[in-house]
């Protein structure tokens, strides 16, 4: 598989649900389009597959097929945009299933806002009870009713705004608390859950940067909304930038709790071999993601700093871990 479209895999992937490598070249996850079988929510009919050299997209039920360029452009058109740039550095300015107009590059220097011109989502029933009923603070937060149509007037990123919906709103912060981008939160279950769009390409997709204390071990986890429930954190909002150009002394990686998830393994994996810190869930705690934990009631700041590990001891709780 080409190796631009292996990576963009990988960054989409944390939006799929059920995401999962079934052998070289062939992934399966959740239709995003159709939101794949309301009856049964581990049904998972959607594949990413190679034909000669193109990467495309099939789901069996609803029956779309799209090739991964169309795929991505539907589900995330920044990403979709970053994607056709590097295809274009690469030499790939066409094909049967990849067709594309030479990147347009506009270098009118950017304004960034401090704030969002939204209602918090705090001042939003539906975004408020939502938001606390899993136990997160309704005031870190914003809300859209019609999220397409707002994000263009931000920046022209969607096309067709005919099935619009409301979203609550994450936003993206630099270290100097500009606003460079932020993230749709769907409230429904037929939604791509996350669409992230940022406002400066050249900044990293990460959720927290303004708040961090960087003389303090700083935790590295998945998503925005368990990071607001971790003291010290920042989220990696599908980003793929090298965490080590930073320059923390002491930073940890708080992976979900998905001992089976393939791609989880292999990120965790590195991370031990590269020699930096991570935690490892101890056996007794089975939800999957630290959302749920605080929803179970438990400490979650006290597993983490008691189940940070490295080094060998890492590697032996790590294959202890992903045999359960």
């Amino acid at each position: 598989m080409d190796i631009i479209d292996s990576k963009y895999i990988g960054l989409i992937s944390s939006r799929l649900q059920k995401f999962k490598r079934v052998k070289s070249n062939l992934y399966n996850f959740r239709c995003p389009i159709c939101g794949d079988s309301q009856k049964h929510k581990n049904k998972a009919r959607g594949y990413f597959y190679q034909v000669k050299t193109n990467t495309n997209f099939k789901c069996h039920n609803c029956g779309a097929s799209l090739s991964f360029n169309n795929f991505l452009k539907q589900i995330d058109s920044t990403l979709h945009k970053q994607y056709i740039l590097e295809k274009f550095k690469e030499g790939h300015a066409g094909g049967r299933n990849f067709v594309v107009e030479e990147p347009k590059f506009d270098f009118t220097k950017p304004v960034f806002k401090s704030k969002l011109d939204l209602p918090k989502a705090s001042e939003v029933p539906i975004a408020k009870e939502y938001l606390t009923k899993r136990r997160l603070d309704p005031s870190k937060f914003y809300f859209a009713q019609k999220f397409q149509e707002w994000t263009n007037k931000q920046k022209q990123t969607f096309d067709n705004i005919v099935r619009d919906e409301c979203r609550i709103v994450i936003p993206l912060y630099d270290t100097n608390s500009e606003l460079i981008g932020f993230q749709g939160r769907s409230l429904g279950p037929n939604s791509i859950k996350y669409i992230t769009v940022m406002l400066n390409d050249n900044k990293p997709k990460i959720y927290g940067l303004e708040k961090i204390n960087e003389r303090e071990p700083i935790f590295i986890v998945e998503g925005p909304f368990d990071s607001t429930l971790v003291e010290n954190s920042i989220a990696m909002c599908g980003s793929d930038v090298d965490i080590r150009t930073y320059n923390w002394s002491d930073y940890i990686w708080v992976f979900d709790n998905e001992p089976r998830n393939r791609e989880i393994n292999n990120r965790v994996s590195k991370i031990i071999d590269r020699g930096d810190k991570v935690v490892i869930w101890p056996n007794h705690i089975k939800q999957k993601d630290i959302n749920d934990m605080v929803l179970s009631n438990i400490d979650v700041m006290s597993v983490l700093k008691s189940n940070t590990y490295s080094g060998l001891k890492a590697k032996v709780k790590f294959n202890n871990w992903k045999k359960i």
